[in-house]
């Protein structure tokens, strides 16, 4: 069964039909997804969605890839501000340890560096980005709960930071991995694992299928970031997590592994990153 690392189900799109959202996820052999969070004023929305559809006890989900109750997928969440969203509530150290106080959080994010989208004023606007990263990476340390962490045309500030706040003792994911071989390199150094979306399905995503090829299979989760970047065939379409199917299975043909063995894998790595089962 396969395991969706990072989703927004909270989003427009998906949050109007989540209970056909979970009954396809099911369907496609999806039973578990991390949905994560953006801004603090829509945590609230994220971890009651989680909640309404999640056991509290994790030790009754020690089977690995155990679904939630009344058969419904296993959700859990993540706190943290997304570096796409200026004009929203600055995270500090103290509100995002107090925030991740909860069974159901097991992640600190989605943080990072995104230089893509610069304001009229480029250098301020990647100062405050710089922080709110750093803010995250201590918050994180403080817990022990791993980063999410979503770099774009930033990859050089961002894992220099990573370096200078020692992002490694609590390591993480690099969400929605586009970049460079180097740049994953420098990510599995310090102990990071590498998740792919839709994106490793796509034509032009030659370079990128290298990088899937040269990352260590016990380092590699997959993910959709529904509801964006739907993988082939449903390119175009609204993405949800039963879709991580097709970019595990496409992935698992291009690694040269059966399908199941690559789901039980990536499942595997998720439990293992995000502390789930210590011993997987």
């Amino acid at each position: 069964m396969y395991t969706d690392s990072h989703c927004h189900l909270d989003f427009s799109g998906l949050r109007e039909q989540l209970t056909e959202v979970l009954q396809r996820m099911m369907l496609a052999r999806v039973t578990r997804a991390l949905c994560v969070s953006v801004t603090l004023e829509d945590f609230p929305q994220v971890l009651a969605l989680t909640q309404r559809n999640s056991v509290s006890d994790h030790s009754k989900l020690a089977i690995l890839n155990e679904p939630g109750p009344l058969g419904e997928p296993q959700l859990y969440a993540s706190v943290g501000v997304h570096p796409d969203y200026p004009d929203c509530e600055e995270p500090s150290v103290e509100t995002l340890v107090r925030l991740s106080d909860s069974p159901w959080i097991i992640a600190t994010g989605e943080t990072g560096l995104d230089y893509f989208r610069a304001s009229t004023d480029p250098a301020q606007t990647h100062e405050w980005q710089r922080e709110r990263f750093r803010v995250h990476i201590r918050a994180a340390r403080a817990t022990g709960k791993p980063l999410i962490i979503h770099t774009r045309a930033a990859s050089s500030d961002t894992i220099r930071i990573m370096t200078e706040e020692q992002a490694d003792t609590v390591g993480g994911v690099m969400h929605c991995f586009t970049e460079s071989l180097a740049v994953a390199r420098a990510a599995l150094n310090l102990g990071f694992y590498i998740s792919f979306s839709g994106i490793v399905t796509f034509k032009n995503a030659d370079e990128l299928r290298e990088v899937a090829r040269f990352v260590p299979l016990d380092r590699l989760l997959i993910e959709t970031d529904s509801p964006y970047l739907a993988p082939v065939p449903h390119r175009g379409k609204t993405n949800e997590p039963a879709f991580v199917s097709h970019v595990g299975d496409y992935l698992a043909a291009l690694r040269g592994t059966d399908a199941e063995s690559f789901a039980h894998l990536t499942s595997r790595n998720f439990d293992r990153c995000f502390r789930l089962n210590p011993g997987a």
